[in-house]
């Protein structure tokens, strides 16, 4: 069984698929607890493969965004990525990338999210090394550092500074300021860029 906080259509609003129509499969639980997370984990859902597969088909996007909570963490995750494939769909994953499933492969794209806060829960013997791009949530702005490392440990396309929403406030200076410290220390490309929650600024799912 799936473990879910809600199935849902909307428009990807952050990273580089920023305004891509998907739908959402957002699990409950999570291997973290980060204080300002907006995912709710009292209230929860219980589906079985098939029944996720058929939610996901009424909602006719092509493209599945995998959520969380943690979707790594839930052992039923490789069944529900096999049975979406086999209808064709394009499968990503959000993760805090604590834990490198065998099966991480079988996404098409992987969206990793470290957490500064668990900095010593990440081992680069068990976390997720590559990923198409990095999001890292400026929960402070002396994080210039923990970025540089996180560069080393997942090698990706693309990696981005997100602007931490608190209370309903959007902390962009704070996200600006880190990302100027960060790409004044390094000069490795691509430089790391502004990845804004454009759907919460827009006030949709």
């Amino acid at each position: 069984m799936h473990s879910l906080r809600s199935i849902f259509s909307s428009l990807q609003g952050e990273g580089r698929n920023t305004g891509r129509p998907c739908t959402f499969i957002r699990y409950s639980s999570c291997n973290l607890a980060c204080v300002w997370c907006d995912t709710e984990r009292i209230s929860k859902m219980l589906f079985t493969t098939d029944q996720v597969v058929r939610e996901v088909a009424k909602l006719k996007n092509k493209s599945v965004i995998i959520t969380g909570g943690e979707p790594t963490i839930q052992p039923e995750l490789e069944n529900l990525v096999d049975a979406l494939k086999e209808k064709g769909y394009w499968i990503a994953i959000e993760t805090n990338g604590l834990v490198a499933p065998p099966f991480i492969d079988k996404f098409d794209y992987i969206a990793v999210s470290p957490k500064p806060q668990y900095q010593v829960r990440y081992d680069k013997n068990s976390m997720i090394r590559k990923a198409n791009e990095v999001r890292i949530v400026a929960t402070s702005d002396d994080l210039a550092v923990y970025c540089l490392k996180i560069r080393d440990l997942i090698k990706a396309d693309d990696y981005y500074i997100s602007p931490l929403e608190e209370k309903g406030r959007m902390h962009y200076r704070r996200a600006m300021t880190l990302l100027s410290k960060v790409n004044k220390l390094s000069n490795e490309m691509p430089p790391w860029q502004l990845s804004i929650q454009t759907h919460k600024v827009l006030g949709i799912r």
